[in-house]
């Protein structure tokens, strides 16, 4: 096969003497070319170039951002995506089964390669961007960008960082005494009052550490989106929350002030008082007055371990 390996050298778990032995072992049966992400955006313009020219695959080596960037550049195409944990996270590479060592997980991906275990996936998207996994908005995305802001710490820490986030977000720097969001669903007259709006198109949210957070367990790959909309952001009713995703998930499906949908195909999320922060992929965006989402089905050929 003709392969690009897309690599993010910044990313968390990339060091220089994993990466060469990535590039040997994908060069021993395939004709591997390389390239590292300079900037924002540049894993989309490689993946949509290697389609462009025809190429079998696109591996990516790198986190969720530069993976969401280039399944953006592959969506619609006949260009495999393969995919090696090189984040902090790496919610989609363990979700479909990955290895959570990048070169354990080649070992994975070049079997599958041998195997032709290749699927098509459908996907999300918000305001044209494809995302594989979720979209956070309002609260869940404020503390992607507390989290962003540090950086320099998720090397070392990981995961602790994000829970430190999430409480100095909701003691400091997000308004939880009012709704900043309004949800409204394809079809529905009117919409629904938000504090957090997740729409996801798998399972689960992310990962702490070893464990899976199943915010919302009936979202899978193969069918349209789940949207979990919280209509409260009181302390004791998010950490139940958080405690049920660390196991099955099914307190939050049935909780009064939580509007968990499923097989969710549009919709359309605005502010109310002023524009509202969000986040694709676990990568924060910036602020926005209206988000447009829907799914795209089978739009993204993905070799499966």
């Amino acid at each position: 096969m003709r392969l690009l390996l897309i690599v993010n050298a910044s990313a968390s778990s990339v060091t220089p003497r994993g990466r060469v032995v990535i590039q040997k072992a994908l060069g021993a049966d395939h004709d591997v070319t390389t390239a590292e992400t300079s900037r924002r955006g540049h894993a989309a313009r490689l993946a949509q170039g290697a389609a462009v020219d025809g190429l079998d695959a696109v591996v990516v080596l790198g986190g969720d951002g530069t993976l969401n960037e280039a399944a953006n550049g592959l969506a619609g195409t006949q260009t495999a995506l393969g995919v090696l944990p090189g984040g902090s996270t790496n919610v989609f590479a363990r979700t479909i089964g990955a290895s959570v060592d990048p070169i354990e997980a080649t070992g994975q991906l070049l079997a599958a390669m041998t195997r032709g275990s290749r699927r098509r996936i459908g996907l999300g998207q918000v305001n044209g961007r494809y995302f594989l996994f979720h979209v956070g908005m309002g609260f869940d995305a404020a503390v992607v960008d507390q989290v962003e802001r540090r950086a320099d710490l998720k090397r070392y820490i990981g995961h602790s960082l994000f829970v430190y986030a999430a409480v100095v977000t909701w003691l400091r720097h997000y308004d939880h005494r009012q709704p900043r969001l309004t949800v409204q669903l394809d079809q529905e007259a009117e919409g629904i009052p938000s504090y957090l709006a997740i729409c996801l198109n798998t399972n689960p949210y992310t990962f702490l550490g070893p464990r899976r957070l199943n915010l919302a367990p009936d979202a899978t790959l193969d069918g349209p989106l789940t949207l979990v909309n919280f209509r409260t952001l009181r302390f004791g009713n998010v950490a139940g929350v958080v405690m049920s995703a660390l196991g099955s998930g099914r307190w939050a499906r049935n909780h009064p002030r939580i509007d968990y949908r499923r097989d969710v195909h549009a919709l359309v999320v605005s502010a109310r008082d002023q524009p509202f922060p969000y986040q694709v992929d676990g990568d924060f965006v910036g602020d926005a007055d209206r988000l447009e989402l829907r799914y795209e089905p089978a739009t993204l050929e993905v070799f499966m371990p």
